[in-house]
């Protein structure tokens, strides 16, 4: 059995999260969740959205499923989760765009892996006011985490025998920070027998909404990442429908990417796919594959048909609606 931190979240996270469980449950994974919160409900409570307990449990589970959290506004720092990723050093931010179900969708070949870089570029957050007319930013690339996260994409390709790794920067105007990037993927390019693809990000926005199935792995910086990354959700269904994880050396923080939704928070709306698929990647990654494809398996059965969808997907079930007829699918019940 593996330990795994649960971070439930705000909003609708604490309503995906139990039926995360639910489901989890039903198929036996051998998973033990230790409940440590986290945001504004914590808040409230403690004073503070990262309580100390929760880092005691992160440092000794290395595994977490996390849900939405509100980002504070007006106080505090940017986002729960840029402080967990900094604080972890949780570099990879590694989203598969992929659909779970047939959908009515224009396009039914996409199937992209998208790497992130998860701890600098403008995400660092390194600013200054210069007057009451001016402000900068600074764009910080180094070539050490720029080829950490290329290499790891390099990796996954020739690991699960993709066809090839798309390099997506700006490099034609930010020559230096978007530029290093790109010369570091070239260096590491050179140590694998996969094609390299080069394409600008404002080139990969378009083509990823003409012709997505062109592409495969895909690697880029924090910003393009994140851009892409919900652009990609676009195709496949929306937010809801996409998983992601957070990788570091040692540690892993899986979750959903959308964000908690407060304003259908406790009306059985919220779809839990998303938080679902992400807990199939736990799955995935401690060796429990086969469980985690008869969840998948589940979802699209579920999904494929109009008459058993959640209203983020035009159709009608609720929360727990939806949950349970994912559990008849898996063999459980409510």
């Amino acid at each position: 059995m593996k330990t795994v931190t649960l971070i439930a979240g705000d909003g609708i996270g604490p309503e995906i999260a139990e039926a995360v469980k639910e489901i989890l449950s039903a198929v036996d994974a051998p998973i033990v969740f230790e409940e440590v919160n986290a945001g504004s409900t914590v808040f409230e409570k403690e004073g503070s959205y990262l309580p100390d307990a929760l880092f005691r449990s992160l440092e000794k589970n290395k595994l977490a499923l996390k849900g939405p959290i509100t980002t504070p506004i007006g106080h505090g720092f940017r986002s729960v989760n840029v402080e967990l990723r900094k604080k972890y050093d949780l570099y990879q931010n590694i989203r598969p765009i992929c659909p779970a179900a047939k959908l009515p969708m224009k396009f039914d070949d996409v199937d992209m892996v998208l790497f992130r870089e998860n701890t600098e570029d403008l995400y660092a957050g390194v600013e200054k006011i210069i007057s009451d007319d001016e402000a900068h930013s600074i764009k910080i690339i180094t070539r050490e985490k720029s080829e950490r996260i290329i290499r790891a994409a390099f990796e996954y390709a020739a690991g699960f025998h993709r066809r090839s790794v798309t390099v997506v920067t700006k490099a034609n105007i930010m020559k230096a920070t978007d530029g290093l990037f790109l010369d570091v993927a070239r260096e590491v390019a050179k140590d694998y027998d996969i094609p390299m693809k080069e394409i600008l990000v404002d080139n990969m926005a378009m083509q990823m909404v003409m012709n997505p199935g062109q592409f495969d792995v895909v690697v880029t910086e924090n910003l393009y990442g994140d851009i892409l990354s919900d652009l990609g959700a676009g195709l496949i269904g929306g937010l809801g429908m996409i998983p992601g994880v957070n990788k570091g050396r040692d540690m892993a923080i899986y979750e959903s990417v959308h964000g908690s939704a407060p304003d259908i928070a406790g009306k059985g709306l919220a779809n839990p796919t998303a938080m679902l698929l992400s807990a199939c990647l736990l799955l995935d990654d401690i060796g429990e594959r086969e469980k985690a494809d008869h969840i998948r398996r589940a979802v699209d059965d579920v999904l494929s048909n109009p008459a058993t969808r959640t209203r983020d997907l035009g159709g009608s079930l609720t929360t727990k609606e939806y949950t349970q007829a994912l559990l008849e699918k898996v063999g459980g019940s409510c």
